[in-house]
């Protein structure tokens, strides 16, 4: 990473200044850079690509047009256990989730919501065909006039619209098929799982911040499984990864299956940048690859309501 110079400080002071409505420009332009710190800190991180899997009943109307169902099971041959069957995995580290039928795990039975008939019984007329007559509300007479009502003859009820009159219609589980096709539908889950860790040693602003920008790789490994790093220059990067790597074998090694892991170093250069406005001494700092700025004391505010990061 190279070394912050003062004219790259000074504009990402500017850069910075530019992007809060109550900062002024002025003060970063006239300011006198007294001394830049070269500071920085690690950032590691471990990636576990892991994969798990459950199987749970589904059903669909079996149409009397099959000639069997679709992965029918063949008697004495019991069906394929989840882990067995094969499913394509998606690209490394990006998580996903599919849904699958389970081979020779289909079952033909008659439909449960109508009982094989392939109707159920009308919601709205409740199997009656009829419904009371809207005009009259089912008083057999217009309410203004003693005379019959003319929509419904004089009967107070009238055809149901929504049946058509024949008090049922047709199954909406099956479709009117009568039979449904049960079978064990797989659902698998890709995730990337993802524990991180910085070193704030030696720093004097919110660490929360080095989320949000990049740094410079300087370790990568990658393998089915990762090994602990040890002898590091920073001890406590060497702690976290053998916290990491011990944390995520206890949490997917027995649920799922880990498929791929992978861990990083990454050095995130933070500059410390000492400069004196109107006689007085004051500090803001730069960090990350982006050159992003804290600045929590920068002199010229107009309000104290502007985020300062």
């Amino acid at each position: 990473v190279p070394p912050m110079t003062e004219a790259a400080a000074r504009r990402a002071l500017l850069r910075f200044v530019g992007s809060r409505c109550c900062y002024g420009s002025g003060a970063a332009g006239e300011l006198v850079i007294r001394r830049l710190r070269q500071l920085g800190t690690y950032r590691y991180r471990l990636e576990t690509f892991s994969e798990s899997r459950l199987s749970e009943w589904a059903f669909e109307p079996f149409t009397s047009k099959s000639c069997g169902p679709r992965g029918a099971r063949p008697p004495g041959d019991p069906p394929l256990d989840p882990w067995d069957v094969e499913v394509g995995a998606p690209p490394l580290f990006q998580g996903q989730t599919r849904r699958c039928r389970v081979p020779r795990s289909a079952l033909v039975r008659d439909c449960h919501r109508c009982h094989g008939h392939g109707r159920a019984k009308c919601g709205v007329c409740h199997g009656a065909g009829r419904t009371r007559c809207v005009t009259c509300k089912g008083s057999r007479g217009r309410l203004e006039q003693p005379k019959r009502c003319q929509l419904c003859s004089g009967t107070g009820r009238k055809r149901c619209n929504t049946c058509s009159g024949r008090g049922s219609k047709t199954c909406a589980t099956c479709q009117g098929e009568k039979k449904l096709q049960h079978f064990k539908q797989l659902v698998v889950t890709w995730k990337n799982n993802v524990f991180e860790f910085v070193s704030e040693r030696r720093l004097n602003f919110p660490g929360e911040l080095l989320s949000k920008v990049s740094g410079e790789n300087i370790f990568k490994d990658e393998n089915v499984v990762v090994y602990p790093i040890i002898d590091f220059p920073e001890p406590e990067i060497s702690l976290a990864s053998q916290r990491a790597i011990a944390e995520h074998s206890a949490a997917f090694a027995t649920s799922s299956r880990i498929l791929r892991q992978r861990q990083t170093i990454e050095l995130i250069p933070i500059t410390e940048v000492h400069y004196q406005y109107s006689g007085k001494p004051y500090l803001y700092y730069i960090y990350g690859l982006e050159n992003k700025v804290y600045a929590l004391d920068y002199p010229a505010r107009c309000c104290c309501r502007c985020t300062i990061v």
